[in-house]
């Protein structure tokens, strides 16, 4: 049998072990090079801090691999940003056409020398082309960290049956995998990639704390979320939605939007008048800046209202700094709460139904206390657990550093199947 048939077939069985085996033989590079295609855009401080948390994965687990990063997202500051934090790190562009094949040499270049592709954390399997692509042009393994994969279309599951491996970034994804008959030791859990987010822009976080008086540790953050967030409004062709879709959105979005914000703001009216410190309004995405002013801070009673502050969008270097000199953050966006607990700050997460099923992994983690499902979910039950984190600030700072420790260990476990691939 022909060498690359043979290497062919057998990455069909996924990440068994005659693959590993193969491979381990027949490698005989002492620095190994991983392409990693991620960041799927750049309005979203989440779906930016998932490119640099990957990353930092891989240099402290996988510390002698060069790593390729084929970027989605074109955005100038973001490119910049991940250079200045990861300068070893080459960034590439490359679009896919419908035969899969790219219009890059630098890609072509990356299929060459790289070992193994990784997709990386994202809310489905975005970089779908990418790897079909991968696929075509070479016979070499990949695999999928810290993604949601809730009911795959049958083009994903066509790929996913392929993966070397498979990390999840909640476990209800892997209920979905499974009834798609995608199964295995190499599906597992691995928490999106965010949870290891280690840049920073302490300059700049200082200069805004001054600014606005902010002292450490004596102001919390409020991050507002629409049940759907808007992008027929800042997307081109209006994200590809009909007038259904775009009808639907706005109904429910209007429908929602004060009765979950109220109960936030119930808890930052309880945290001014308990504690006496100030409160940041700021975005997740950049929509966000819009509506902070009518939900979260105009219908506050006046009392409350000189002790809250406003930021516009930012890069989540800033926010990283940020959230680390804030009490806790209190958010109805997703991964605010991750970056501020990467940074070793107490999180709560207003979870929203219409987020998809990525909020699992807050519980798959033991964040079970600080995970509030809005529609069960008064405004007093928010303040109270918000009272109980300040009352005893030590203690959510100890349980808080037991969950991320889970965290590390997690990536830990997932990086050595991927090193198996590599020697």
């Amino acid at each position: 049998m022909k060498r690359n048939v043979f290497i062919r077939q057998t990455a069909l069985l996924s990440v068994g072990s005659l693959l590993a085996s193969f491979i381990t033989k027949s490698s005989t590079k002492a620095n190994p090079t991983i392409l990693l295609v991620s960041g799927w855009q750049d309005v979203n401080i989440g779906d930016i801090g998932h490119t640099p948390g990957l990353l930092h994965v891989l240099e402290t687990y996988i510390p002698d691999a060069k790593i390729i990063l084929w970027k989605r997202s074109n955005g100038e500051e973001v490119k910049k940003l991940l250079n200045k934090n990861f300068p070893k790190v080459k960034i590439i562009y490359g679009s896919v056409n419908k035969d899969k094949d790219v219009d890059n040499s630098e890609v072509i270049e990356a299929f060459k020398i790289a070992d193994v592709m990784i997709h990386g954390s994202g809310p489905l399997l975005v970089g779908a082309d990418n790897l079909a692509s991968w696929m075509k042009h070479t016979s070499k393994p990949f695999g999928i960290y810290g993604t949601t994969l809730e009911n795959p279309s049958q083009y994903h599951q066509s790929i996913l049956q392929k993966a070397a491996f498979i990390y999840t970034r909640e476990t209800k994804s892997i209920e979905h995998l499974k009834k798609a008959g995608i199964t295995g030791e190499h599906v597992q859990f691995a928490p999106d990639a965010t949870f290891f987010i280690n840049i920073r822009d302490d300059k700049k976080a200082s200069s805004f704390l001054k600014e606005n008086d902010l002292k450490d540790k004596k102001f919390i953050c409020a991050i507002p979320r629409l049940r759907y967030t808007p992008y027929h409004k800042f997307n081109a062709n209006n994200n590809g939605w009909n007038a259904d879709r775009i009808k639907m959105v706005e109904e429910t979005n209007e429908k929602y939007k004060e009765v979950d914000h109220a109960k936030l703001r119930e808890a930052m009216i309880a945290w001014v008048r308990e504690t006496g410190n100030k409160v940041l309004v700021c975005p997740e995405m950049t929509y966000q800046v819009e509506i902070m002013d009518e939900l979260l801070i105009n219908p506050l009673p006046d009392d409350v209202k000189p002790f809250i502050v406003k930021r516009g969008y930012w890069l989540p270097d800033e926010a990283a700094s940020i959230y680390a000199k804030a009490h806790t953050v209190l958010s109805f966006e997703c991964h605010s709460p991750i970056i501020a607990a990467a940074n070793g700050t107490p999180c709560f997460y207003l979870r929203q139904p219409e987020d998809t099923i990525k909020g699992q992994m807050y519980y798959d983690l033991g964040f079970d206390d600080w995970t509030f499902e809005v529609n069960d979910t008064t405004g007093k039950q928010i303040s109270d657990r918000l009272r109980e984190v300040w009352k005893d600030y030590d203690k959510s700072k100890a349980e808080l550093k037991i969950r991320m420790d889970k965290v590390a260990g997690i990536y830990k476990t997932g990086t050595e199947r991927v090193k198996k691939l590599l020697i």
